[in-house]
């Protein structure tokens, strides 16, 4: 009884677009750590994934953000614009918003780096490389990073192109 008539059964878009999500989480979670990854190439002043481990609060706040950004991803990803009558594997594998995903990390890096050297230059009586001397700072710091990736990759997900 198709009156609307879907071409396409239910339980297999859902099961589509689940798919969908679970492939660009595991997208933006590995961009994330590549980008925790060049945080620490472009900020050698500042030991990221070494003073991380020494606080468990740090560690609960690299966690904490990491999950923020999840979320952020599972949101982006569960609100984006999808094109309707594609091949399933084309709507899984949407190759157009892996590239916004991934100039939106290339963004987010260059522009979160040069703030962070633009202010420090700015603010000559705020020691920012101070935070190296406490892993539960580099925690905030990293927290703060990894939140403002996950902005950017909402951004990037739920921009209709």
């Amino acid at each position: 009884m198709n009156e609307l008539g879907l071409a396409t059964p239910y339980w297999l878009i859902v099961l589509m677009w689940v798919a969908r999500i679970i492939v660009l989480v595991l997208i933006c979670s590995l961009l994330a750590w590549l980008g925790l990854r060049a945080l620490d190439t472009l900020t050698p002043n500042i030991h990221e994934r070494e003073r991380i481990g020494e606080s468990p609060v740090s560690t609960g706040l690299f966690i904490a953000g990491f999950f923020i950004l999840v979320g952020l991803v599972i949101h982006g990803a569960a609100t984006s614009y999808a094109a309707v009558g594609i091949s399933p594997v084309g709507f899984i594998f949407d190759f157009r918003t892996w590239g916004l995903a991934a100039v939106s990390f290339a963004i987010s890096l260059l522009i979160g780096v040069a703030l962070l050297r633009i202010v420090d230059k700015l603010t000559p009586k705020i020691p920012f490389l101070n935070i190296n001397k406490s892993p539960v700072a580099v925690g905030i710091y990293v927290f703060g990073y990894l939140i403002f990736f996950g902005l950017i990759l909402h951004a990037a997900l739920t921009t209709p192109l």
